[in-house]
């Protein structure tokens, strides 16, 4: 079965100027990132503006995102809706498409769910779509939190292969790893705990900061896989004073500001969420000194 790993981009789903969708742009970024040694590009995560898109453009920019990448590294497409019965549909499409490696599926938001509720969502998808399925937690945003013991019960799934924790709580993560089963591949989420997670045993991290600095982000896999850990933690600590800039805005719409400004052609954030504006470019500018030395 697949298996998730090292560090992977949710990659920026690049825009023009009228909002709509650059395919020429988005494979110009994904070769970057591919480029700088991301282990896999992730379109339409929570950096890619999922929750922005229509059904006919989510196809649309999973497919362009699978020619981009071409074989290279492997591609998870996120493919969760806040019904069972539309994230069914936009998964057979995917599947169908071909070239998608494994489906990132978040939890349902905005409506109130139990844990059995989420347990039939996801058990539901895991029996109609044939392919690996990440689950991906990010309670903060859903409103949902991915109990560890729902995700043990979900194991007995073979084609879900693993849980994205963006939770922030540290604890939660260490139950996913610790309470649950080997075929569950934890990735971390939360840029800001990918190495104390991958000591903890994680197989990696899905990390929005790649958008920005794709090499030191690679760097802390490295590091820790080659056993230099004072090293990995010199990398994990340099992102801190960004990851303090995020939180200015929306932070995924920050993230998007941030690789403008460092030179790549992705576009706005789609409104209400640019996030553009003079203190949070003058915040960036700063902490872009402290990387460029």
């Amino acid at each position: 079965m697949f298996k998730p790993e090292g560090i992977i981009t949710p990659v920026l789903t690049t825009l023009d100027e009228k909002e709509e969708f650059s395919p020429a742009a988005y494979k110009d970024f994904i070769d970057h990132l591919i480029g700088a040694g991301v282990s896999g590009i992730f379109p339409l995560g929570t950096n890619g503006e999922f929750y922005a898109f229509s059904y006919e453009e989510k196809l649309r920019i999973i497919e362009a995102a699978v020619k981009a990448v071409d074989g290279r590294v492997p591609v998870y497409a996120g493919t969760g809706c806040v019904t069972t019965k539309e994230t069914i549909k936009l998964s057979k499409a995917v599947q169908a498409m071909g070239g998608v490696d494994c489906l990132s599926i978040i939890s349902p938001y905005f409506v109130a769910v139990s844990q059995d509720d989420i347990y039939r969502h996801y058990s539901t998808i895991a029996q109609a779509v044939d392919m690996p399925i990440l689950l991906y937690n990010i309670p903060g945003r859903t409103g949902n939190n991915i109990d560890w013991k729902t995700v043990k019960r979900l194991a007995a799934y073979e084609n879900i292969i693993g849980i994205k924790d963006s939770s922030g709580n540290f604890d939660n993560t260490l139950k996913y790893i610790e309470n649950t089963a080997p075929s569950i591949n934890v990735l971390m989420g939360s840029d800001s705990l990918i190495l104390w997670a991958l000591q903890a045993g994680a197989a990696g991290a899905i990390a929005g900061c790649s958008n920005v600095f794709p090499e030191l982000m690679v760097s802390i896999y490295n590091y820790f896989k080659a056993g230099d850990l004072a090293k990995a933690n010199e990398a994990q600590k340099k992102i801190r004073p960004f990851r303090n800039v995020m939180q200015m805005g929306n932070p995924n719409s920050v993230v998007k500001r941030a690789v403008q400004l460092r030179g790549w052609n992705v576009g706005p954030a789609r409104e209400p969420s640019n996030c553009v504006s003079p203190q949070i470019d003058a915040a960036l500018k700063e902490v872009f000194k402290l990387y460029d030395k």
